[in-house]
């Protein structure tokens, strides 16, 4: 591998032959937060954590099943903005392969999250601990809090999104 300026070249070879099985292939780096915020820039009114829920659904998609052993949970997410709620989104890692949709809890949710739409991006993106939300009253929590630690799982790979 090599770096010239935000490009990075690589190629691959078989250790045991040394035959090159990949060449000419780079990767470009992109300022992560520059590049997040541009995607969720809300001009039209739109929330930014909408962007954020469709990448969870295509984790989902991919590895729900194994989530579903290791969560065994349902989350209900209310979004707000202004202080009104103007979006529900539901986490359902407890039934067949998780999934992912907008709106209440089809069932009981064992945990509730409340947020708004700016602070639920922080919190994602590792800029508001949730810690800290949680004792400001900025994120509100009910019922099984010690659940909220399993989303760990699905969010840690998007604070890089």
């Amino acid at each position: 591998m090599w770096k010239e300026g935000n490009r990075i070249h690589f190629q691959n070879k078989v250790q045991e032959t040394g035959d090159i099985v990949l060449s000419n292939a780079y990767v470009d780096l992109v300022p992560i937060s520059d590049d997040l915020s541009a995607k969720v820039s809300s001009k039209d009114g739109a929330l930014q954590s909408t962007l954020v829920f469709e990448e969870i659904g295509h984790r989902i998609k991919d590895v729900g099943k194994e989530l579903v052993k290791k969560v065994n949970a349902v989350f209900k997410w209310n979004l707000t903005k202004h202080g009104e709620t103007a979006a529900q989104w539901t986490i359902d890692l407890k039934n067949g392969s998780g999934e992912l949709y907008q709106g209440p809890a089809r069932g009981s949710a064992d945990t509730v999250f409340t947020l708004s739409d700016e602070d639920f991006l922080g919190v994602v993106l590792g800029k508001l601990n949730p810690q800290k939300a949680f004792f400001s009253s900025k994120l509100q929590v009910k019922g099984n809090i010690m659940l909220s630690q399993k989303l760990e799982l699905i969010l840690k790979d998007y604070a890089k999104l």
